[in-house]
C-alpha cells in the first residue's frame, strides 16, 4: 500500500467531486481517485461504522440489505451531509497512509465558484476534522485552469469550462483572478437522467443511473459526426408494464436524442458566458480558444458542438478527468501563488 508517511511532503491536494474524490500528494502526484460514496453500517445503541467507501461502496448502491445505508455526500458539487462527507476524507486518509500522529499537513480542497459561506464553512471544516492540518479552499474552474496548464498569471482571458458530474462551471480567469464565473447545475447526472427518463417513456422500462451512465460512456454523443457509424447498447431494465425483468438495445441517435436538452443547457451557459464578457477578454478566447475539462468533456463531439454554437476554437485539455486535483496539487508548489488565488 502506498504510505503518505513514506514521502517527503505530506502536503495535500483534494478534488472532492458529486461523483469522485482525488488526491493529490505534492512530490507523488494522484494517490486516490475513488467514487464520492459511503457505505454505513447502522449498529447497536444507534452507533454507526464504516462500512466500505469509494469503489467498493458504489458497487453497492440499490442491492444492500436492512442495516447498511449507502450514500453520496455531496450533490451538485457541495456537501450536502456533513458527517458522511467528514468519515469519507478520514477514511480514504486512511487509505493513503495517514496517520493523524504525522506532522499536519497543509490540504487545499476545491469547491465550486459560487458556493455559498455555509457550503465554504462545511467544505474547509470536513477537511480541517479529517486532517487536522492548515486547509485553504480554491475554486474549482481556477484549479482545473492551473492543472490544464492555462496562463493564469499573464494578463490574458483563458476560459475554462469544467463539466462534473453535479456542476458546469464556465470561467475567465486573467491575472490569478476569475473575472467571470457561472455555474449550471446540469452537468453528468443530469445526462444519465435525461437517458433514464427517455428510455422510460419510449419503451416503457426502467433502468439504474450506473446502466445510463454506462450507455452514455459507451455510445453516447453530443453531435453527429459526418458519415458517423450507428452504434448500438444492450441494456437490461425492469418492463414498467409486467414488472418483469427486459432487455434491448438503444441506438446512438437515441442517445443523443435523448441527451439533447442537458446538452443544450450546457451551450447555452457557454454562449452566455461570452456575451457577457468584457471585450478585450472576448478577443482573448477568440485567439486562444475555450478549454473543456471534467469528465462530460470526453463525451463524443461535445467539443464540435460547442465550437459550431460559439464559432469559438474549443480544446479539451489533455488531463480533463484529473485537471482540478493536478491544479490543487500544482498551487501547493507555489505557496505565493496559493495564497494569492486561495478563498
Amino acid at each position: 500500500m502506498f504510505s503518505i508517511l513514506s514521502t517527503p511532503s505530506k502536503d495535500i491536494g483534494i478534488d472532492l467531486g458529486t461523483a469522485n474524490t482525488l488526491f493529490y500528494l505534492k512530490n507523488r502526484g494522484i494517490v486516490l481517485n475513488e467514487p464520492s460514496v459511503l457505505a454505513v453500517r447502522n449498529g447497536t445503541r444507534g452507533l454507526k461504522r464504516i462500512f466500505a467507501a469509494g469503489g467498493k461502496a458504489k458497487d453497492m448502491l440499490g442491492k444492500t440489505p436492512e442495516g447498511i445505508n449507502v450514500s453520496r455526500p455531496l450533490q451538485h458539487g457541495v456537501i450536502s451531509d456533513f458527517e458522511s462527507a467528514q468519515s469519507m476524507l478520514k477514511h480514504f486518509l486512511t487509505e493513503i497512509g495517514y496517520s493523524s500522529f504525522a506532522a499536519k499537513p497543509k490540504i487545499i480542497i476545491s469547491v465550486p465558484c459560487d458556493v455559498t459561506p455555509i457550503e465554504k464553512r462545511a467544505a474547509k471544516e470536513a477537511a480541517e476534522s479529517a486532517g487536522k492540518g492548515e486547509v485553504y479552499l480554491i475554486e474549482e474552474p481556477m484549479a482545473a485552469a492551473i492543472g490544464a496548464g492555462l496562463p493564469i498569471t499573464e494578463p490574458a482571458g483563458s476560459m475554462i469550462v469544467d463539466i462534473g458530474s453535479g456542476l458546469t462551471e464556465v470561467a475567465v480567469i486573467s491575472l490569478s483572478g476569475i473575472v467571470y464565473c457561472s455555474s449550471v447545475r446540469i452537468a453528468g447526472e443530469e445526462i444519465d437522467k435525461a437517458i433514464v427518463n427517455y428510455i422510460r417513456r419510449k419503451y416503457n422500462l426502467l433502468i439504474g443511473d450506473q446502466t445510463a451512465e454506462r450507455v452514455k460512456i459507451t455510445i453516447g454523443s453530443a453531435h453527429s459526426g459526418v458519415d458517423e457509424e450507428t452504434k448500438t447498447i444492450e441494456i437490461s431494465g425492469m418492463n414498467l408494464m409486467d414488472g418483469i425483468p427486459q432487455s434491448l438495445r438503444i441506438s446512438s441517435p437515441e442517445v443523443r436524442e435523448a441527451i439533447a436538452e442537458p446538452i443544450n443547457s450546457i451551450t447555452d451557459a457557454i454562449r452566455i458566458a461570452l456575451e457577457r464578457m468584457p471585450p478585450e477578454l472576448a478577443s482573448d478566447i477568440v485567439d486562444t480558444g475555450i478549454v473543456l475539462s471534467g469528465g462530460v468533456s470526453l463525451l463524443k463531439n461535445l467539443d464540435l458542438l460547442i465550437e459550431k454554437v460559439t464559432q469559438v476554437p474549443v480544446h479539451v485539455a489533455d488531463n480533463p478527468m484529473t485537471a482540478v486535483a493536478e491544479g490543487t496539487g500544482r498551487a501547493l508548489d507555489e505557496l505565493a501563488l496559493l495564497k494569492e488565488i486561495s478563498m
